[in-house]
């Protein structure tokens, strides 16, 4: 497993592909392990590396990734097999905005796929959230660019870099959800349910 998980690393590297960063996954490792976490959905799968790492969190964990890029939906089905973790580890592959999961629920939601769209994947896929489920974001730092938008250079990075301020923007005035922000990695923020009172 250790060996599959670095040859994933140097493929990432080697083939430009974006992977979390090691302390944003252990992060989340360590909030399945502590809250029991029974199964995740993960929006984003490129290949496989932190659907492999979430399910190596404990035995139990059982993971729904998408993947809507063919390559890397490839490259994520072999790797998953090279683990054994293909009986936990479901690979779809689909735009997640076009996929329907009706029928199953999540205590933890992981978000890590088209900036652009995180407000879009956040509002279809928190009504598959378990009572007292989470939804975790990825990327909220962007390199450091949402906090240094002078550095910002082309006209399509600003696009990304606002639409992660939307985001973030969104998150803080969800009156839903309670968000706390991580600078952990590359900018992490875990979004509670709070539970409404009737």
């Amino acid at each position: 497993m250790k060996e599959v998980i670095a040859e994933m690393e140097r493929y990432a590297i080697t083939n430009n592909v974006p992977i979390i960063e090691l302390d944003s996954i252990k992060f989340i490792m360590k909030y399945i392990k502590l809250n029991n976490v029974k199964n995740v959905l993960e929006i984003g799968s490129a290949i496989g590396y932190s659907a492999i790492l979430m399910a190596n969190a404990t035995d139990n964990v059982e993971i729904t990734t998408i993947e809507k890029d063919e390559k890397r939906y490839k490259e994520a089905v072999k790797n998953v097999n090279k683990c054994g973790l293909d009986k936990r580890i479901d690979i779809v592959f689909n735009d997640a905005l076009e996929v329907n999961l009706a029928g199953h629920s999540y205590d933890l939601i992981f978000i890590d796929a088209a900036k652009g769209s995180y407000i879009k994947f956040f509002e279809k896929f928190c009504h598959y959230l378990n009572p007292g489920g989470v939804i975790i974001t990825d990327n909220l730092k962007f390199h450091g660019l949402v906090n240094n938008k002078s550095s910002v250079n082309t006209k399509s990075l600003r696009g990304i870099v606002d639409k992660i301020e939307k985001y973030i923007s969104f998150l803080n005035d969800n009156k839903d959800y309670i968000t706390k922000f991580y600078d952990i990695g590359d900018g992490l923020s875990v979004s509670i349910k709070k539970n409404n009172e009737k």
